[in-house]
């Protein structure tokens, strides 16, 4: 479904990552792990197309077989709207919309019916807050919103970058459990960045990204946060 091949990033001449490769699978729910500084939300950044990689003379992103350097910027914008789902780490929750405006945003993007934007607001526990706005809910809310709308078009590819970082350990393990639900339902890819074991050890394969690249790991500590 996703495949990186040989992606290098560099800030003002400072590597950040190089020469990375792996191939991430439909219906994978996959966690990356790793120091921080290493990389991590860069590579969340890349795949998504809102940062550009290192030329290298290859194809360094392909999605669905189809290689991001080669999408003008119109192009990359409707693949990232229609494919992608991506929960930030600082939420972009619209402050001017309502709850379920900002879930909704996907749909309506998409040309698709919007019933599902309540849906998924009470599947995030948020039912009965639809008409709040942004600044009457709490970060944790809000994170929970965000998650909702990367969610709610069905998406082939999730991208969460500390989707449970704001979230108390019952939420957080009830929203990890949404997004498996919906990963295995859709048949989706979904690629969460995280610091805590805990989350990760809901997903089905976890990454260890250093500057030797990706390597799969397991849980040394399960009680580590």
């Amino acid at each position: 479904m996703l495949e990186l091949r040989q992606l290098s990033k560099s800030y003002n001449g400072r590597p950040v990552l190089a020469n990375l490769s792996w191939h991430f699978k439909a219906g994978e729910f996959v966690s990356i792990m790793g120091d921080s500084g290493v990389g991590k939300s860069t590579l969340l950044n890349l795949i998504a197309g809102l940062d550009t990689p290192d030329a290298n003379g290859e194809a360094p992103i392909v999605i669905d077989g189809i290689p991001m350097s080669g999408l003008d910027d119109d192009a990359a914008t409707r693949l990232r709207r229609a494919r992608m789902g991506f929960i930030f780490q600082a939420f972009h929750v619209l402050p001017h919309l309502t709850l379920l405006q900002n879930v909704a945003l996907p749909l309506l993007l998409n040309g698709l019916p919007t019933a599902r934007a309540a849906e998924m607001l009470d599947a995030v526990g948020l039912a009965g807050r639809e008409h709040d706005f942004p600044h009457q809910i709490s970060g944790g809310q809000m994170q929970r919103v965000a998650i909702a709308r990367a969610l709610v078009h069905r998406p082939a590819l999730v991208l969460a970058d500390e989707p449970t970082g704001n979230l108390d350990p019952d939420t957080a393990d009830a929203i990890l459990t949404l997004l498996q639900r919906e990963i295995k339902a859709t048949g989706a890819c979904a690629i969460m960045v995280t610091h805590s074991q805990l989350a990760a050890k809901k997903t089905d394969k976890i990454l260890l990204l250093s500057q030797t690249g990706l390597q799969e790991t397991t849980i040394v500590n399960p009680f580590a946060q």
